[in-house]
């Protein structure tokens, strides 16, 4: 056993690549796309530790390229995550036992392999099966996800170090254990880097953990389980599974040693997911920890001071960069009258000028939704939109899945504060905006936070500082992430903790150390060096 109190490497984020053209990280990339797209890729669960490939097999198609076939995974049943969780639970005493800086070592190790040789091949099946950009990918499958690694282990030490005062005669300790049973990961398609963060960050923590994970996102998991067993995590410690939501969730929340869930996805599952805990909760050995990041329907609110350019770029980035399938996507927007008709010109100047097509294609700022379901879901919207007489579609609105799941970035003119595409989360291109009249700033402000059940992300754009703080108060729990003067989208790890309140989650931060706290179960230890042999105090004495 090490006598040593280590210092870990100090964090700092992922630098993200240019990828210019001529530059080695894009033709290391373009090698990179050649390669997975010259074969099918056969992709098996990851059971302890071994590759467990069924005869229902599914193919994966690039969301924007439906006639190409990238590969096969194999999808499991109820028999693969009861295996899932045994081999969890075998692993579980070695691991949590391990040595604290032999766990942050592979997690540390991930990220470089990750940086390093993985890098190309980690974007390049995050941008074929997610329809990601370049830009989007590295920023998302490579620099935050390598963040997550590396800050995690920074903040799991700053948690170590916290211990008690003690008295004379005693020493007080505190020990931080592993939960007492297994960890759910259950990952949603459109981060890498979640898919990543959500069964790592509990494992780094001592835990076991069994991990589904969005099908169309499997592609790329199968890249990061690749990394983790690289990095020499042990078998069993993080189980990959292939199954549908309610086959795992019919096995793991009858299960005695289920312990908590890590989720980021819809509201309504997640809600449905914690009435089951519930309804089950005289079988859990512990209470759960219910961790969960959920939907949202973000805004951006302009003050009339505020510039016209810069509130049409943010609204350009922040509706429409990934096609706008991040749960922090501005989705409703408040412009003053006095301001819509330049911010309006800006921004139908923008949206004349995107590009919309594959990845694969470095100049295309736009690609393709998920897949069908999201698809046909937005299409909904659109066409709702135009039987509406309150609302005018003012940008878009047009969508074709022939070759890929396209849709146009659209922008839809609101006459009602409460208009479908103002209220409800669309996950998808598609920004409504509400003009209000100068004077009534205020008044939109409480319009902004009665609207949505959600509180995920927010901004306000105003040069009046006054005016900026007044949204900063009446907005105080509109929104986990506030932007002031930027687009609501864009969180960094160990910069801005991501999460919100509301219907949008629980709120625990992932990118921070209030996250970890949720995967350790503290253990406090008094030691009396001279323990009393009297049981008389000095108050009984006559």
């Amino acid at each position: 056993m090490a006598n040593a109190f280590y210092k870990v490497p100090v964090a700092k984020n992922e630098p993200v690549l240019a990828y210019r053209a001529g530059s080695p990280e894009r033709t290391a990339l373009q090698a990179a796309i050649a390669e997975f797209k010259s074969k099918e890729t056969l992709i098996p669960m990851t059971i302890g530790g071994k590759k467990v490939m069924t005869d229902d097999r599914h193919a994966i198609h690039p969301p924007h390229e439906l006639k190409h076939t990238l590969g096969y995974f194999g999808k499991g049943n109820a028999s693969h995550v009861q295996q899932a969780i045994s081999a969890a639970m075998a692993a579980k005493p070695a691991w949590e036992n391990m040595a604290w800086e032999d766990r942050a070592a592979i997690f540390l190790k991930a990220a470089d392999l990750l940086a390093g040789p993985y890098r190309a091949k980690m974007n390049a099946a995050t941008m074929l099966c997610q329809s990601k950009s370049i830009y989007q990918a590295e920023i998302d499958a490579v620099a935050e996800l390598c963040d997550f690694f590396r800050f995690n282990v920074q903040y799991l030490t700053e948690i170590y170090q916290q211990q008690p005062e003690s008295a004379p005669l005693t020493w007080n300790r505190m020990e931080y254990r592993a939960l007492e049973g297994f960890v759910f990961a259950l990952t949603p398609f459109n981060f890498t880097s979640i898919a990543g963060n959500l069964p790592s960050a509990p494992a780094l923590c001592g835990n076991v953990v069994v991990w589904k994970v969005a099908e169309s996102q499997i592609f790329s998991a199968a890249v990061i389980m690749e990394i983790f067993e690289e990095a020499g995590l042990p078998p069993g410690v993080i189980n990959l599974m292939f199954v549908s939501g309610p086959t795992a969730g019919d096995v793991i929340f009858k299960d005695p040693n289920f312990t908590g869930i890590h989720f980021t996805g819809s509201t309504s599952v997640f809600q449905n997911l914690w009435k089951t805990i519930g309804d089950n909760i005289h079988i859990y050995k512990s209470y759960p920890r219910i961790v969960g990041e959920t939907g949202g329907k973000d805004f951006v609110v302009m003050h009339p001071s505020a510039d016209s350019k810069e509130v049409a770029t943010a609204l350009t980035r922040g509706a429409f960069e990934y096609q706008g399938q991040k749960c922090s996507a501005a989705s409703r927007a408040y412009i003053p009258e006095s301001k819509w008709p330049k911010v309006k010109e800006f921004l139908l100047a923008d949206l004349k000028s995107i590009k919309m097509g594959s990845p694969e294609d470095f100049t295309n700022f736009f690609n393709a939704v998920i897949d069908e379901k999201a698809f046909d879901k937005i299409a909904t919207y659109i066409e709702d939109s135009r039987k509406n007489p309150r609302v005018e579609i003012i940008a878009g609105g047009k969508y074709d899945k022939s070759e890929g799941y396209f849709i146009e970035p659209t922008v839809i003119l609101s006459q009602d504060p409460y208009s479908l595409t103002m209220c409800e989360e669309i996950f998808g291109p598609v920004l409504t905006i509400y003009t209000y009249k100068d004077v009534e700033f205020e008044q939109t402000l409480e319009l902004v936070d009665n609207t949505s059940p959600y509180a995920l992300t927010g901004a306000i754009f105003s040069k009046d500082r006054a005016a900026a703080r007044l949204a900063f108060e009446k907005l105080r729990h509109a929104a986990g992430n506030f932007y002031i003067n930027d687009k609501p989208t864009g969180a960094v790890v160990g910069q801005q903790p991501f999460g919100g309140a509301r219907g949008s989650g629980t709120n625990d931060k992932a990118g921070s150390v209030l996250n970890l706290y949720r995967w350790i179960a503290p253990r406090t230890i008094k030691e009396n060096f001279v323990p009393p042999n009297d049981y008389r105090y000095p108050f009984l004495e006559a």
